[in-house]
């Protein structure tokens, strides 16, 4: 069964994305994300290169804590009582499992599971967090039991997401419905993104509230604390361990992993990647130089996604670090067989790493066989829902709490500097063309063409050039992908406009395909996480490439330079709204069944795609409609506004309406062709 089988093998990090991008073909787009990461880590390992004394490494201790925590968006600032409280315990052979409930926040219940030795006295505590499995808790259990057996209390919770604490259960799926944790990850950690922060924080504070709580308790020594974990487990082991200094022995399992190699491979989920992260001089060796000389056991497994040559460099890394304090013995490097998760090797290192340095090396690392108990039979909880606990509260509303305190209003001015800030506007130069091939019909003309829209990054696009002689009016139409949108085509709708006698370019922007797109709800979070870790933006670099398609069209012999229009669907609209707020030349908007807000996003669980239109802190200061307000009054014809599910919400005038909302079956009904016939004339 599943159960007996989490222990041993932690849960994969993230979607099948990250195990299969390892045999997809060239990326051009990450090739060129890659390589400005690498010149990020060129630049980082040229100041870590210079640092000789520990009165230097102590000075970048401290400009990295401090950036860690702007990046995170700092810590909440609650300080309150945890209310911990027992809601039950299993009596096992030699330790006793508890059921603990306390709040990290206000109604922000986190479930843990306490195992701590039969006999009284008081004991060093070891803190556990769990992968990815879905089950939570559960998974480290073996770990936690074998160390209540050799004398530690260990606590073990569910991190968001996980074991009692999904944020999108449906009674009637009887699930979340994101699918499972790590989409709820992603959910969150865009909502994040909106207000600035990092979704990180949320995690991490829970740990630290956990630790509150180990630390409490007059069973626990609070002077020996250690922290394990594996997967994600092993990437909160990390960030807790580095930013809470109570930690005093430390093994992250699969997941230490330089840049260098994690960047183009299996790039974590939300809340184990941090915006700005590489653009900001940081890798993942800054966790471990940050609580040096704490002890640290980097753990890998030689089959591993996050392959031990990229734990070996941080390792390396650490270990010049340590040797400036006369510590090289506190950091250690183990490699354990087989896939990622924690072998029975890797599971008596830890055991001999916390005895070391928790239990002045007096005990037996050697794993003793334990009763593995199911989700249900460790539930905290009477339901098995955090939820449930009267005044349970969601991380959505938290988030929307933190947006309402931080929010204030924008000026027009200031957008279109951050506009510029973000690179969006292009110079208006003509970019060089290549052909790829061409078509000819009874209209005119079909060229696909790709162009450079800046150094290195190449993007696509179909040029349709009608028979008719002299300048014509133009349109751009940024293409968009099936299924989400079936019929009409834009292509359809392009051979129609170009029928009518105007050059339309339907325009690719810049993608990744080292994304999942299958995977419901999250949209290309991959790409765009990537992008948010170099300090670029991937909404405001693909609304750069449609004004390169403006230039492209501006400097066309066939197109009049002042009759420039554009078509723009779904979340797509945004880019183009992000382009013509940017760019006066566009002087005519159609938007189609794009989200008509931002801010929407915060009030609800679940988004669909949202990760392609945020710009990170962005919301706090400008919504949608501001970009229509920058365009002054050039016009915006705006039909059928959605929501983030993809559900067209009626808002009433200036928005316009199908007779059917959302229909898009019949290009030739009356509706359709006035709004097509609107952009065009």
């Amino acid at each position: 069964m599943r159960i007996t089988a989490l222990p041993v093998l932690c849960a994969i990090v993230a979607g099948p994305s990250l195990v299969s991008t390892q045999n997809l073909p060239p990326d051009p787009f990450l090739q060129w994300m890659d390589r400005i990461a690498q010149q990020h880590l060129d630049k980082r390992a040229s100041a870590i290169a210079a640092i000789h004394t520990v009165a230097e490494a102590e000075r970048r201790k401290k400009r990295v804590r401090e950036t860690l925590l702007d990046i995170l968006g700092g810590f909440p600032g609650f300080h309150g009582p945890l209310r911990a409280r027992i809601t039950g315990q299993i009596q096992a052979d030699g330790y006793t499992i508890e059921k603990v409930l306390f709040e990290s926040l206000p109604g922000f219940f986190v479930t843990a599971n306490v195992y701590r030795p039969a006999g009284p006295g008081r004991y060093p505590g070891v803190l556990l967090q769990s992968g990815h499995t879905q089950e939570g808790k559960p998974e480290p259990q073996r770990l936690a039991a074998n160390l209540a057996l050799k004398g530690f209390v260990a606590l073990a919770f569910d991190p968001i997401g996980q074991g009692e604490r999904e944020q999108t259960y449906d009674p009637q799926l009887q699930g979340p419905a994101a699918g499972w944790s790590v989409p709820e990850h992603i959910q969150a950690g865009t909502q994040s993104l909106l207000v600035g922060e990092a979704v990180g924080r949320y995690f991490i504070w829970d740990a630290m509230r956990a630790l509150d709580y180990l630390a409490s308790r007059p069973d626990v020594d609070a002077t020996r604390i250690g922290a394990a974990g594996c997967s994600g487990g092993g990437a909160l082991t990390t960030f807790v361990a580095a930013l809470d200094t109570r930690i005093k022995a430390v093994v992250p399992a699969c997941y230490p992993n330089s840049y260098r190699v994690l960047f183009a491979g299996p790039d974590p989920d939300s809340e184990m990647s941090f915006p700005g992260f590489l653009a900001r001089g940081l890798d993942v060796a800054d966790f471990v130089e940050l609580s040096a000389p704490t002890p640290w056991l980097i753990q890998a497994t030689e089959d591993d996604y996050f392959k031990p040559a990229g734990a070996k460099l941080v390792y390396e890394e650490a270990r010049r670090w340590y040797r400036l304090y006369g510590a090289e013995d506190k950091v250690s490097f183990f490699v354990g067989p087989g896939p990622h998760g924690t072998p029975l090797v890797s599971r008596e290192a830890v055991y001999e790493w916390m005895i070391r340095w928790l239990q002045d090396g007096k005990g037996d690392p050697h794993e003793l066989p334990v009763k593995l108990y199911p989700s249900q039979d460790l539930w905290v909880t009477r339901t098995g829902r955090a939820e449930d606990e009267p005044g349970s509260r969601k991380l959505y509303q938290i988030i929307l709490d933190d947006f309402n305190a931080k929010k204030k209003p924008g000026t027009t001015q200031g957008l279109l500097t951050e506009l510029r800030s973000l690179g969006i506007p292009s110079d208006g130069s003509p970019p060089p063309v290549q052909v790829l091939d061409e078509t000819a019909s009874d209209w005119g003309r079909r060229q696909h063409l790709k162009f450079e829209s800046e150094p290195d990054v190449e993007v696509e696009g179909t040029l349709y050039l009608p028979n008719s002689a002299g300048r014509k009016p133009a349109v751009l139409a940024v293409a968009d992908k099936p299924p989400y949108f079936q019929a009409p085509t834009i292509e359809s709708l392009a051979e129609r406009m170009a029928r009518a006698g105007r050059v339309v370019l339907v325009l690719e922007p810049r993608d990744s395909p080292m994304t999942d797109e299958h995977t419901p709800f999250v949209g290309n979070w991959l790409a765009n996480a990537r992008a948010n870790q170099i300090g670029r933006n991937l909404p405001a670099m693909r609304a750069h490439d449609i004004l390169r398609g403006v230039d492209l069209l501006a400097a066309h012999s066939d197109v009049d330079p002042a009759s420039i229009r554009a078509l723009g669907r779904g979340v797509r609209g945004i880019w183009l709204l992000l382009a013509a707020a940017a760019d006066n030349r566009i002087r005519k908007v159609w938007l189609d069944r794009t989200p008509y807000s931002l801010r929407i996003a915060l009030k609800t669980t679940m988004n669909n795609g949202l990760f392609d239109a945020v710009i990170p802190g962005f919301a706090l200061q400008w919504d949608v409609e501001d970009l229509t307000k920058a365009m002054g009054k050039r016009l915006v014809m705006w039909t059928d506004p959605a929501n983030w599910m993809n559900r067209i919400v009626p808002l009433g005038p200036p928005f316009r309406y199908r007779y059917v909302l959302g229909d898009t079956t019949d290009l030739s009904d009356e509706q359709n062709n006035a709004y097509l016939d609107e952009l065009i004339k």
